[in-house]
């Protein structure tokens, strides 16, 4: 990388190019931090609920604890009675769905309430944080390469997505939420779309075609990038709903879990939390998707002269938002919460995914100027 280079918007194109790949570097060591935490850090506590669920009665196994939860009472042996002190045991919470099961807790490592669980947590966290400011850092310099608004083009949209998305999960450990469960499938995800971007994706700091040159692409571009970073994470929400849902199905059956797929699912919330949180974040983000696809048309007709036109992407945007429709109106029917609606929920991010690379890649439209 030649960062003598005579051009000053090329230097900081260059610059940009190095931090994200500097970016990429720390997401890595980040990742081994969330496996690590996940493998390792609740295997010593990992099977107090299983084990609840398992060897107590459904009944005696979700019962809240009147005294805050300061001590566990154990079978009296011998004429004497073991107290086992714990320090805040998971919150109990009740599963929606369909009625079939009772009381459940969040797994004890949700919230890396052991000792060695919140070590690697804290690690990855950190790294997660160092890694998200180098990001920025290269989103902002590819920014002030081009003197406009970073997301011209395939390669810049995809590294302003996986930028929000980090920032919104950062955003809900500042604020104190249960939310270090989505670190290691984030990360995960976000090395593979920049890996993509800097691979496949790459386009060269370059100005934009006439039609672009509105205060329109810092509103409607800008809320799609958004929308969609924070709807991905409630796609994985979703998808982490259907392995819990699966496992506490298991446990109920009094099958017991192997050693590993415990350590993994008792890192999670419960399915319920999962659930609840998945229908929050979209259903959150629906009105704003809307406003979304209306600010397109509005810049659509500004740019060339009509509001629809039916072009790929315009008609991909409105597929997905008729699918994030039905999974809200399958959330308020009777009948279509649990599993269905978690399913319902894959298949509108799909159409989400599908709209951007899809149609961007197979597609011929209005909205082809940005290239690959």
């Amino acid at each position: 990388m030649n960062l003598l280079a005579a051009d000053p918007n090329e230097q900081l194109a260059q610059i940009s190019n190095y931090l994200i790949y500097s970016a990429m570097a720390v997401y890595v060591l980040a990742f081994f931090a969330y496996i690590a935490e996940w493998t390792f850090g609740s295997r010593s506590k990992v099977g107090r609920t299983a084990a609840a669920l398992t060897k107590q009665p459904a009944a005696e196994a979700a019962v809240p604890a009147q005294d805050g939860g300061a001590a566990v009472r154990a079978e009296a042996k011998g004429g004497s009675t073991a107290v086992l002190e714990k320090p805040a045991p998971p919150k109990i919470v009740t599963r929606s769905g369909n009625g079939r099961r009772g009381e459940l807790p969040d797994g004890p490592g949700a919230a890396a309430g052991d000792e060695q669980g919140d070590m690697y947590g804290r690690i990855a966290v950190s790294l997660t944080v160092l890694a998200f400011l180098l990001h920025f850092a290269g989103v902002l310099t590819r920014s002030l390469s081009v003197q406009r608004a970073p997301w011209g083009n395939m390669y810049e949209f995809s590294t302003a997505f996986s930028m929000v998305a980090v920032g919104a999960y950062l955003g809900f450990l500042l604020a104190k939420k249960n939310v270090r469960w989505i670190g290691l499938p984030l990360v995960t995800t976000v090395l593979l779309d920049l890996g993509l971007a800097v691979t496949v994706l790459y386009t060269d700091s370059d100005q934009l075609v006439p039609a672009l040159h509105s205060y329109w692409l810092w509103i409607h571009v800008s809320l799609a990038i958004i929308c969609g970073a924070l709807l991905y994470l409630g796609f994985v929400a979703s998808a982490l709903y259907l392995f819990r849902d699966a496992y506490e199905t298991h446990l109920l059956a009094g099958r017991k879990p192997g050693k590993l797929r415990s350590s993994i699912m008792e890192r999670l919330p419960s399915a319920n939390s999962l659930d609840k949180f998945a229908y929050r974040i979209n259903a959150t983000v629906f009105p704003f998707w809307t406003f979304t696809i209306v600010a397109g048309a509005i810049w659509a007709g500004d740019a060339w002269g009509r509001y629809w036109g039916w072009d790929p992407k315009e008609v991909w945007s409105f597929i997905t938002w008729v699918a994030y429709a039905c999974y809200l109106h399958a959330r308020a029917t009777a009948g279509w919460k649990g599993r269905k609606a978690a399913y319902l929920a894959l298949l509108a991010f799909a159409c989400f995914l599908f709209n951007y690379y899809g149609v961007n890649i197979f597609f011929n439209g209005k909205h082809s100027y940005a290239g690959v």
